[in-house]
């Protein structure tokens, strides 16, 4: 076996798993509370976070941040969650309040979404020991400002134009941990990669889209009918009644 050949253990039942590209291992990765972390799943869905192989969750959702989420999605995920505690309609107090909890509840960090200024993030940095993690989402963030604040990581979204930002956090804050979005394909993500990101975020298929692909291969298994055009043109009439 060479060294860079990994052995690769499965079951019969967990065989079917969302799997991250395998181009983000090529990522340097970041060391949070101990683990090492190169991939962050972008989801709320815990039947996704428990199908899929990567190394941390990053469970930020558009709505007011609530503890009954986020206490669930930690139960139920096997790997480091890292927490939205608002910055939108959700601030002040109330955000210090739920990063406490998350913390108590097993996060390993907790973001912050771009609106929230700084004054709130270090009443967050005060109440907790695990990482405060901002989104940036432009090249007129302070990024000094969020750092002084007692900002730990940046979560660079900028979508198509995210390595170029990440490029550019990177000349100026050489040594700053970044996460960033690794865009739709093999290429953006090693793009993002060489911009200098250290993690990427993954954003997976929806449940639904799954099932589409699943349920149209049981239909096809149902037919059972010889001809291939007579099998594509009865699923055809079969999604078409659906």
């Amino acid at each position: 076996m060479s060294n860079k050949e990994i052995p690769r253990i499965s079951g019969t039942l967990r065989a079917k798993t969302i799997q991250i590209p395998e181009v983000i291992w090529q990522a340097k990765g970041m060391v949070v509370l101990g683990r090492r972390i190169k991939s962050c799943l972008f989801s709320t869905d815990i039947a996704i976070i428990r199908n899929c192989n990567a190394d941390s969750v990053l469970a930020v959702y558009p709505f007011t941040p609530q503890q009954i989420i986020s206490q669930t999605i930690i139960n139920a995920s096997s790997i480091p969650v890292f927490c939205g505690v608002g910055g939108g309609m959700t601030k002040g107090f109330r955000s210090a309040v739920i990063s406490k909890d998350a913390e108590a509840q097993g996060a390993f960090g907790v973001v912050v979404n771009a609106p929230m200024n700084n004054e709130n993030i270090k009443m967050i940095k005060k109440v907790i020991d695990i990482p405060v993690i901002a989104t940036i989402i432009s090249e007129d963030a302070d990024i000094q400002a969020r750092l002084d604040a007692g900002v730990s990581i940046l979560n660079v979204s900028a979508a198509s134009k995210t390595p170029e930002l990440v490029r550019y956090i990177r000349k100026e804050f050489p040594k700053v941990p970044i996460i960033a979005t690794g865009g739709p394909n093999d290429d953006s993500i090693l793009e993002t990669i060489a911009a200098g990101a250290n993690t990427i975020s993954y954003t997976p298929p929806t449940t639904a889209e799954i099932f589409s692909d699943i349920m149209a291969s049981y239909r096809k298994e149902e037919l059972k009918i010889d001809s291939p055009v007579e099998k594509d043109e009865a699923l055809q009439s079969m999604l078409e009644l659906l």
